[in-house]
């Protein structure tokens, strides 16, 4: 499992995701075409990490991917069947939360059929709604 770096405390609150996504991750920065997200949800470590897959996979040897996004928000759960109180529970999994706007992925060195074809595939994976996008340089 992906481990984020140390923070001064471990659990967090669940918090609201509201807004959309400024500057920051909002642009083509390393590729040619990007994976960008049109809805808001949460990403975990298992469905970026299959996106990537699919990506790499279909890239065949040619091309390169960047992943514009980390899952640093650590999600808790309590076992089944456990009665109120008693804190709060363990630490599951790790998510990020995705506001609309946001590039995902990034890939190069692939034509724009692959591509689009390669954003198809790896969109499926993922639980909101994306777009692809390229590069207009």
């Amino acid at each position: 499992m992906l481990q984020p770096k140390k923070t001064k405390y471990r659990k967090q609150q669940k918090g609201r995701n509201k807004g959309i996504s400024h500057q920051k991750g909002t642009n083509i920065s390393f590729g040619k075409f990007g994976i960008k997200s049109i809805s808001r949800g949460r990403l975990n470590s298992k469905q970026i990490e299959s996106a990537r897959k699919v990506i790499t996979r279909n890239m065949k040897k040619g091309g390169k991917i960047w992943i514009r996004i980390f899952p640093d928000k650590p999600i808790t759960k309590k076992p089944p069947e456990v009665r109120m109180g008693n804190g709060k529970g363990n630490i599951e999994f790790y998510v990020f939360e995705v506001k609309p706007g946001r590039i995902l992925y990034e890939f190069d060195g692939v034509n724009e059929k692959i591509a689009f074809k390669i954003f198809k595939l790896a969109s499926s994976k993922l639980p909101l709604s994306t777009i692809f996008i390229k590069n207009n340089e």
